[in-house]
Order: structure tokens, then sequence, then C-alpha cells
């Protein structure tokens, strides 16, 4: 979120939340509302969301417009609304942004004002769900990066696991159901003030501007009663705290030591490393979870490579040439 330094206050509250949250894994937080509109809290998420900059919502607010109008009142603004409950976000602007394969991903764009409370949420939430991902888990989270994934799963291959269910969820941020999703939030958080924010940004409604330049808005997400926007500050703290339901599931089943398995995942990109001749079994076992956690594996990009016969690429990083340049490495040395 940015590379500004956090302010000492906000820096003070976060480890006391996350020293509470790591030492006691059942506490529930049951005062975190007033935290979100605390000024300090504000104004770091403001400038958070400035140095990301990032292009207006619906209405075309942008920072300058902000800071025109006096980012101070513009924020007291906003944290009296959050206080009195007035609160209410505006719909997600949607545009599609290029695929490396040529299709279109849809990308969802709040204004500057949801931008700035959803922020401020996340910095009183994070250290709290962050006590409680387990280490499979590398995306989007403080510390940890793709690159460290990737390195995770080249040892993984080096101890023995050398067939890969390579798996892809289709449409894994459209899909997270809600109800189960905010299970997942109470379960560390009481403050029902705080689940209802959550539950405001799931349900936004989507306005897209077609090719006439003509506005129509959607409430698929509340009609359905799943998805997260792709894009908002808040989405992939979201991401990882249901995606950590499927890492404790599959411990909780026994799977990581009957199918001698190790997991590694980034945000919605997942591989299941494997003792040789499980990845048949893995797979299955993939698809019974998913499917009870009302997910979709996607058949199509879901394959099992084995290393180092087959080709294997993660987040970008070809594994495979990794794994073979690592392997020369090691010749030579006993050579």
């Amino acid at each position: 979120m940015g590379s500004l330094s956090t302010p000492e206050s906000v820096q003070k509250l976060q480890a006391a939340l996350h020293a509470k949250a790591k030492a006691e894994a059942s506490y529930r937080f049951y005062a975190l509302y007033d935290k979100i509109y605390r000024g300090d809290i504000l104004a770091h998420a403001y400038a958070l969301c400035r140095s990301n900059r990032g292009a207006p919502g619906v209405g075309g607010q942008d920072f300058a417009d902000v800071e025109e109008y006096g980012v101070e009142k513009w924020l007291g603004e906003l944290a009296l609304a959050l206080k009195e409950g007035t609160y209410r976000p505006h719909p997600i602007r949607r545009v599609f942004i290029p695929k490396t394969n040529g299709k279109l991903r849809p990308l969802g764009i709040s204004t500057l004002r949801d931008r700035t409370c959803m922020t401020a949420a996340m910095l009183v939430l994070e250290p709290i769900f962050e006590a409680d991902l387990p280490p499979e888990q590398y995306g989007y989270r403080p510390g940890r990066n793709a690159q460290q994934a990737v390195t995770e799963v080249q040892a993984q291959m080096f101890r023995g696991h050398p067939e890969i269910v390579d798996a892809d969820l289709a449409d894994y941020f459209g899909s997270i159901p809600h109800a189960e999703l905010l299970k997942s939030a109470a379960r560390r958080i009481v403050d029902r003030r705080v689940l209802h924010l959550i539950k405001m940004w799931l349900e936004c409604p989507v306005e897209e501007t077609d090719e006439r330049r003509r506005k129509t808005r959607s409430t698929g997400a509340k009609d359905n009663r799943r998805g997260i926007p792709q894009g908002s500050p808040v989405s992939p703290l979201l991401a990882n705290l249901y995606m950590r339901r499927f890492v404790l599931g599959w411990k909780k089943l026994g799977l990581e030591q009957s199918l001698g398995t190790r997991i590694v995942t980034y945000a919605d990109d997942l591989v299941i490393l494997c003792r040789r001749g499980k990845a048949e079994e893995a797979l299955q076992q993939l698809r019974a979870i998913m499917g009870a956690l009302k997910l979709t594996v996607n058949e199509e990009k879901t394959r099992i490579c084995r290393i180092p016969e087959g080709e294997f690429d993660f987040l970008g990083y070809s594994v495979l040439q990794r794994h073979k340049e690592r392997r020369g490495r090691r010749c030579r040395k006993a050579a």
C-alpha cells in the first residue's frame, strides 16, 4: 500500500492489534469501528491512496479536486459520516484492461472517498487477520512477495515433491460467497459496524459506460451474493482470508501427511507439490474442497506437471528453468 512511512501512532495501534491476535487465537475484537475514522488513520489512508495515484471513480473526483477543496475538511466530513453512520459507498466504476492472452480483465475503480475509507479499514484489520494467515500464503502480505513464493516452490521440488498440481480457479475474486466470507471475518471481528462496512463494499453496484457513452448500473454482486471487487484496497485481504479456509481445510483433513503434499498460494494462484504418484489424488481432493467452498476449479487451465519432464511457470517465473539452473550448479559443485 504505497511506500510512505507509517506514523508512529498508527504503528503502535497496529502492533497492539497484531500482538493481541497472535497471543490469543480465539480472541474476538469488539471495538474497532472508531479506530477506522480516527484522524491519524484516515490521514495516513489518504496519503497512501495519494501515493498510489489511480484513476477517479464515478463522479470523476480526483486528488486535485480534493486538495482544492481542502484535504483536512474533506477527511473531517468523511470521519463525521462514518461516526454518525451515514456513510454509504458509491457505485464502482468498471473498466476493462487487456490481458497478455488478448482477453480483457474487469477492474473496479472505487471513488477516492471509498478508497480512503477502505484503506483506513485495511490499516486496522490487516494486523489482526495477518496473525491468522498460514505460511503457505504469500500474496499481498507484509514482508512477502512473489519471488519468495517461487523460491519456496523450487525448494519443495528439491525436497522430494516432483509432481505439481498447477491449479487455476475460475473467477476466484468474482466467486467468493459473501456469507461464508463474512463468517470468516466474524471469527475475529465482533464489531457489527465493521462487518456492515465490509458487507456494503461487497454489495456495491457496478457502473459501466458503453460505446455510446451511456452509463448502466448492475447489482450482480448483491443479487448473487458473491464476489469481491478486483482493484479495491480491501480485496486482497478478503481474498487471502477466504483462501485461508482452503489451506486449513487441506491440513485438517490430513492431506498434507497422507499425500505428502506442500501448498504454495499467491492470492488466487495455487500449486500443490506432491510426492511421486500422489498428484492425481491431490487434484481430486482439490476439486472436492473447492466445491465445498463454493469455488470452481478451471479444468482447462489446471494440470499436473512432473518435474523435470514438464514445463511449469508460476507467477511469471519459469520454475523448470530455475530448477535446471540450480541442478546444474549442484552438479558442477559435486564435480
